[in-house]
């Protein structure tokens, strides 16, 4: 696993290098962890020919790592400036404060120079242990909502089942849930951000989950909605296969950096602009349809997608 950080470390110093940046000094905690591999790191001084960690408690880092012990309430920025000998030091605008700022700018003596995002960009392409935290946040996730589904929902409420979710990925190994859990029944299902409430769910009911597990600190999302009973409506048959189908096409059509734009709006059926909704043939009630990303045979309606 240390081979994994001081690969992307290296990365890091020679596009520094290259924009003429001798040593960069690294705040931002999802980054510095990203760079170390190590919970417990608070900041990162990476220079020519060496790297030191400050860190407020006693944590594991390879033996190329000097550590620096900082006590707790101390800020250790401008103690790793002060120690560099770099006549440039790259820091991240982003996370410093103007009051940080000037300490570190005092401290170092150096030229300060923005990196622009750099290590952010660097993150956006993720590596194969990247990749594999992000699987096994997923693999949570879908097994959690699996034995939701098995079990009897009519009756229970939105807050529950939302409840029961993220519990139950805690139990299967994950940190937390990646974002509240939503569930939306009926006249709730497919409203983008529904809050769960005290809504019970009724037989021939759409219910909408949007579930995530953190893992390690990556995340997953998947949103998938399902019919609720033995024999679905004719209008959610029909409904499933529109969206469907719109769904299909607008995977056939992914390519790299093409635009965002949603395809679904050319293939007519159910689909509706954000903010409209559509009327349930059978009750005459105002219903949104979801916007969908993936089939799942287990359900009438589905989509997944996994993110950072």
């Amino acid at each position: 696993m240390a081979e994994v950080h001081t690969e992307r470390r290296e990365r890091l110093r020679a596009g520094a290098l290259a924009a003429g940046i001798e040593a960069v000094l690294v705040t931002r905690p999802v980054n510095v962890q990203w760079l170390t591999g190590a919970d417990g790191a608070r900041a990162l001084l990476l220079t020519r020919d060496g790297v030191r960690v400050a860190v407020a408690a006693d944590c594991p880092l390879p033996e190329d790592v000097t550590v620096l012990a900082v006590p707790p309430g101390t800020d250790p920025a401008p103690l790793l400036a002060a120690d560099c000998p770099a006549s440039v030091l790259g820091f991240e605008e982003h996370d410093l404060t103007v009051a940080r700022y000037r300490e570190v700018a005092a401290a170092s003596g150096a030229r300060l120079a923005d990196l622009g995002g750099a290590v952010e960009q660097l993150r956006m392409v993720k590596d194969e242990q990247e990749i594999a935290c992000l699987r096994v946040a997923a693999e949570i996730a879908d097994q959690a909502l699996g034995e939701l589904l098995e079990s009897i929902l009519v009756g229970r409420t939105e807050r529950h089942l939302a409840m029961e979710l993220e519990r139950r990925m805690v139990d299967h190994g994950a940190d937390g849930a990646a974002y509240p859990v939503r569930v939306g029944a009926g006249e709730h299902s497919g409203l983008a951000g529904h809050t769960s409430g005290d809504r019970r769910v009724e037989d021939g009911d759409f219910v909408t989950v949007a579930i995530g597990a953190r893992y390690r600190g990556y995340r997953t999302t998947a949103t998938r909605t399902f019919m609720v009973g033995l024999a679905p409506a004719d209008w959610q048959i029909e409904l499933h296969g529109q969206v469907f189908e719109a769904q299909r096409a607008a995977r056939e059509s992914l390519v790299a950096d093409a635009s965002r734009t949603p395809r679904s709006a050319r293939h007519g059926g159910y689909w509706m602009p954000p903010g409209r909704s559509a009327r349930s043939p059978d009750t005459g009630s105002d219903w949104r349809p979801p916007r969908l990303r993936a089939s799942d045979p287990r359900s009438w309606v589905s989509w997944t997608t996994v993110c950072r």
